[in-house]
């Protein structure tokens, strides 16, 4: 070995002891932190979306590379999951089965330090963060491909329930199989968007094999692994938990395939800098409804970033509207634009003012 590789070996582990100390005391100042709080009988949660968003925020602003800013934020990340878990490990929903992209997403938002509960349907997400079964519940709500889930909005017209987060989740689809190549695989199991996401790469690659959709790629994924010839198109956290080879990755026609999550939760959320406002609101049943719920927040300069409409479930042919706002509910603007908005609806509901998803 040369003098110049061994120097730079003996560098590393210097810093990897210096990354040990400096990791240990920032967990010891978690700790404190818990402490503290106990001490002045402080009876809120141990986690802050809007603290750990500032801080993901922070280490990107001073990353100076080579790692990347994705890879910085997923780091720190990781490291106030493990010291959150220190002071009170946190108890997260997810839409299931194990092996989801909702799981990967609560993953990503909260680290690998919390302990998950998979549930059946959104509906059970939201019931379990109630009953205070869970501390937050992760549900998507939105696909650049397929738009939005509508079944998570419905919860939120019962539901006291508040958006505490949100995490952008790149889907990447794969192809997962215990068959050893390409050759060998006669039936492939998916959820139907899934195969509809990566037609073109199957009718170029597995154009005889036999699809079987399913109701979820974690599904297709356990049936997979229990057939020797069969393969499914699930994300990452599947091969994992099911124990598949991934044979083939990123079979996606479209690269830029993003689905939206929403963290539900009980907290109010502090402003940031950089948030978001997601508002429920029905018009009252008059000529220009919808267009007098629009004019407060342009002549506030608030921007809309999505308008969607549900029924309202109370009555035939009323219509309740969901919009998610560029600020938070405390920032004059929006303040302004939502006592204009009071005298206008029929109803307004403040879903929630919460971090914009970083990375």
């Amino acid at each position: 070995m040369s003098d110049e590789l061994e120097n730079l070996r003996e560098q590393i582990d210097a810093v990897d002891r210096s990354l040990v100390e400096l990791i240990n005391e920032r967990a010891k100042l978690a700790l404190q932190v818990a402490q503290a709080k106990e001490n002045s009988d402080q009876t809120q949660s141990y986690y802050h979306p809007e603290r750990e968003a500032l801080v993901v925020r922070n280490t990107i602003k001073h990353n100076q590379g080579p790692l990347s800013d994705r890879e910085m934020a997923r780091l720190i990340r990781e490291t106030m999951s493990a010291c959150l878990a220190l002071q009170q490990p946190l108890l997260v929903a997810f839409l299931g089965p194990s092996g989801t992209f909702t799981e990967e997403a609560a993953h990503k938002h909260f680290g690998n330090s919390i302990r998950t509960v998979a549930t059946d349907s959104i509906d059970d997400v939201f019931r379990e963060v109630e009953s205070d079964n869970a501390d937050y519940g992760v549900v998507p709500i939105e696909n650049s491909t397929q738009g939005i889930v509508n079944s998570t909005l419905d919860m939120f017209l019962e539901s006291e329930l508040k958006i505490v987060g949100e995490v952008e989740l790149h889907v990447r689809q794969h192809l997962m199989s215990k068959a050893a190549a390409l050759s060998d695989v006669k039936t492939l199991y998916g959820h139907q968007q899934s195969l509809a996401q990566c037609k073109r790469w199957l009718r170029a690659n597995l154009p005889e094999v036999a699809h079987v959709p399913v109701h979820s790629n974690a599904e297709a994924a356990r049936r997979a692994a229990e057939e020797p010839d069969a393969a499914a198109i699930a994300g990452i956290e599947a091969a994992h938990t099911y124990q598949l080879t991934v044979l083939k990755r990123s079979i996606q026609d479209g690269a830029d395939n993003t689905t939206r999550f929403l963290i539900i939760g009980k907290q109010q959320i502090r402003s940031t800098g950089a948030d978001k406002t997601t508002l429920l609101v029905s018009a009252k049943n008059k000529p220009g409804a919808l267009y007098s719920l629009l004019q407060p927040l342009a002549e506030n300069n608030v921007s809309m970033t999505r308008i969607e409409s549900r029924p309202s479930h109370c009555v035939n042919w009323e219509y309740v509207f969901f919009l998610d706002l560029d600020g938070h509910q405390e920032d004059d603007l929006i303040k302004h634009s939502l006592e204009a908005l009071q005298a206008e609806a029929g109803l307004l509901k403040i879903l929630g003012s919460y971090p914009k998803a970083v990375l």
